[in-house]
């Protein structure tokens, strides 16, 4: 049976008490100077009433894990008054510290909820923009945080003491704003009404935008809805959100409360949790989530900015110096030996996009821009929370692919690093029908070719590769901005591949091949088969068939009769938000199946990957296309789907395969069958179309 849970409220106290006091010891204080920092009017009767109520708390509370406060209480109610007024005005402590956010779990043994609830958040804010702190349910009425609390979040179920909902209803009188998450919190005129059959259940929702629009998405819901309570207390309430079914039960509301300013944003959905969560038990439950993920985070930077708090992006990482680094030690001394010859006194390897300067050590004082990067050759001091050398070379099997690393942590494209294309003339553009982009280079003057072959006159057997942990400026198909946050796997790779041979004729597999070689680095270890990470059309690697994982880029530069490939590819592995990544696919296999299989890491991949593919391209210049297609076909989302061509409106077609040069193969209603030439075309998985690429 359904329960309802009235709101609660705040006592009134000795006001009149209150305020007289407060008076007496201003009278005796006078006018004094100092810095104020008071956040609401002189003239606001619930903040008169809060002045004292905490004089005792403030002057015996530790100050252990407690928030610094402004020391000066003193000042004019003008003074206070004109503060309190100025737009945009943020609680700040005297000693410049970011403005504190309070998390309040209750008095259950609630580390987890916490730990959820603090990451959600930093993946909204700025890292150094705000303190985050735990409010701990026996220091709510004895610790002075009121002042310097930006926001308080209630993440709790369990029901609020009458004394501390008394506290938080105070916090909103002098100000204050509160975000409640799936909480028991609520006042004025609205009421928890419970619901056992919405409890953990994922369910949509349609909530309302600032800009007047809606977004509908699926999130896991607590078990309670609100429902409107008494009228006339006062307190202003706005539906935000609502169940999508017919009952339209009320999940998420806007409240304010006095005349400071104070207000809350209440939300019986979970928007601290994600598919990752335990209480997500179905694979379809899991789906709708994640699908809704970056609507979440929407939501949620929405809900925050609207409390006061900025959620800009974040500030773009400094970039920084490369690692030379090998798989094997002959070859990195190899490398060494060759770079003596090739570059120039300072160690200057120069390029049009990014110039490489060679240094022995970190002490060479080389300064890292985005067109040139210092390259440390000295490998004992190399080390990194984010790579392990040792991994790598655990798992790369190579004959030649990726035996050199150039590693960093940030640099704008691991593309750039090996690039060493000349900008404009001296060349002509392939006619090849490519999806890649290959520059033909004829002969060209000494300048001109010390630029263009930056990485071309590397012997074969010394693979290069660049890997970086984060991208500032990531790379996509058809000049699209790659998005590189932490958690992925990000490299570019450099191969040759001779004209005349299988793959030199049809460089359109390229692409493909590199697809199915992140695909196989993950579904052939033993126990990881039945992940479900597949290709698609023509470079991405999705989930099943539903999002985004990842994506392919290939630059390629004809010189003579050789191919110099660059192969960017990068694909999500350790970073849940905003969409989905490998490992979030390895928790939910092992929450259905009862495994314990063991997240992977970006280096294993990455070397995995490489792997898999220098044996791709082998069975293909053996075998052609029929020596990779069956395994392709085998992980690709395409098998027998129905398509419509350029348009809505578009021919019908039936997608059958991919032909000889790597194009995609429809037949059409009534027709033959056509190729779709993927340099012109994408493939929009949520409405089954081949559409023109713009």
């Amino acid at each position: 049976m359904d329960a309802v849970t009235p709101a609660g409220k705040p006592g009134v106290g000795k006001a009149e008490e209150d305020k007289s006091r407060l008076e007496e010891e201003r009278e005796k204080e006078g006018t004094g100077g100092g810095e104020q920092h008071h956040l609401h009017l002189s003239s606001c009767h619930e903040c008169l009433q809060l002045e004292n109520s905490t004089i005792e708390s403030v002057r015996f509370a530790s100050e252990e894990n407690t928030p610094e406060l402004p020391q000066d209480c003193s000042g004019t109610g003008q003074d206070r008054e004109h503060q309190t007024l100025q737009k945009g005005v943020k609680r700040m402590n005297l000693a410049g510290k970011p403005p504190n956010i309070l998390i309040y779990v209750g008095s259950e043994a609630a580390k987890g909820r916490l730990e959820q609830v603090q990451a959600v958040l930093r993946e909204c804010i700025g890292a150094d923009s705000y303190a985050l702190y735990q409010l701990r349910h026996e220091r709510v009425l004895r610790d002075p945080w009121l002042e310097n609390c930006l926001l308080l979040l209630i993440a709790t179920e369990e029901p609020l003491p009458e004394a501390i909902h008394r506290h938080f209803m105070a916090f909103l009188a002098k100000g204050g704003k509160i975000l409640g998450l799936s909480s028991s919190f609520t006042f004025g005129g609205v009421q928890i009404k419970h619901k056992s059959k919405l409890r953990r259940a994922v369910h949509e929702l349609v909530v309302s935008r600032q800009e007047s629009s809606e977004v509908r998405l699926s999130l896991l819901l607590s078990g309670s809805v609100f429902e409107q309570g008494l009228k006339g207390d006062g307190s202003r309430v706005k539906v935000l959100g609502r169940l999508s079914s017919a009952a339209e039960d009320m999940v998420m509301v806007h409240l304010s409360h006095g005349g400071c300013g104070g207000e809350a944003i209440l939300c019986q959905a979970h928007l601290e949790l994600d598919s990752n969560s335990m209480d997500v038990q179905t694979e379809e439950d899991f789906n709708l989530l994640k699908m809704s993920n970056s609507k979440r985070f929407e939501i949620l930077r929405e809900i925050l900015t609207c409390l006061g708090l900025s959620c800009e992006k974040r500030e773009i990482p400094e970039l920084t110096p490369i690692f030379l680094l090998s798989a094997d030690e002959e070859i990195h001394l190899a490398f060494l030996k060759w770079l003596e010859g090739n570059v120039d006194a300072e160690g200057l390897r120069a390029s049009s996009k990014v110039s490489l300067k060679f240094v022995p050590s970190r002490e060479s004082r080389a300064e890292v821009t985005p067109s040139l990067v210092p390259v440390i050759t000295e490998t004992g001091s190399f080390s990194s929370e984010h790579f392990s050398l040792h991994t790598y070379q655990q798992h790369l099997h190579t004959k030649k692919l990726g035996k050199i690393l150039l590693f960093t942590e940030v640099t704008t494209s691991t593309m750039n690093l090996l690039d060493g294309s000349p900008d404009g003339g001296g060349g002509v553009w392939c006619s090849l029908r490519c999806p890649c982009s290959v520059f033909v280079c004829p002969e060209v003057t000494a300048k001109g070719e010390f630029t263009c072959r930056l990485m071309f006159d590397l012997p074969e057997e010394m693979g290069l590769i660049a890997v970086a942990v984060r991208q500032t400026q990531g790379k996509g198909r058809g000049g699209n901005v790659w998005l590189s946050p932490m958690g992925c796997a990000l490299s570019t790779l450099h191969l040759s591949i001779p004209l005349h041979s299988n793959l030199g004729q049809r460089i359109p597999f390229i692409q493909h091949l590199v697809s199915l070689a992140v695909v196989e680095a993950v579904r052939s270890i033993p126990g990881y088969e039945d992940i479900e990470l597949r290709v698609k059309w023509p470079n991405d690697i999705y989930y099943s068939d539903l999002m985004k994982i990842g994506g392919v880029l290939v630059n390629s530069t004809l010189i003579e009769t050789t191919f110099h490939i660059l192969i960017g590819f990068g694909f999500n592995v350790n970073n849940s938000n905003p969409t989905i990544c490998i490992n979030d696919l390895i928790a939910k296999f092992n929450r259905e199946e009862g495994t314990e299989l063991r997240a992977l890491s970006a280096d294993c991949l990455i070397a995995r990957t490489v792997t898999v593919l220098e044996r791709l391209i082998e069975l293909f210049q053996e075998k052609g296309p029929n020596g990779v297609l069956p395994q392709y076909y085998k992980y690709w989302v395409h098998s027998g789907q129905r398509v419509r061509l350029r348009s809505e409106d578009g021919p019908l077609a039936w997608i059958v395969g991919i032909d000889d040069f790597g194009f995609l193969q429809v037949h059409q209603e009534g027709g033959g069958v056509e190729s779709v030439h993927p340099d012109g075309n994408s493939f929009d998985m949520l409405r089954n179309l081949i559409v023109p690429k713009h």
